[in-house]
């Protein structure tokens, strides 16, 4: 399972982005994000997640926080 740090993460917006160790930044939209109540990142954390094929592209499912 792919993992990687959240670069950045809008709570009002509920998206973000997550650098790939060795690949690219990843897309995630707040209902990605395993867990139950209000779902959020914070920048710097790590965090692992499965590849999944968007409206826009690759983004990040299945979010969970290390």
């Amino acid at each position: 399972m792919p993992t990687g740090t959240v670069k950045f993460f809008n709570d009002e917006k509920g998206f973000g982005f997550i650098s790939q160790e060795g690949g690219d930044d990843v897309f995630v939209h707040f209902s990605n994000i395993e867990g139950t109540g209000r779902r959020s990142l914070v920048a710097g954390q790590q965090v692992e997640f499965e590849l999944g094929q968007g409206h826009k592209g690759v983004e990040a499912n299945n979010v969970r926080p290390l």
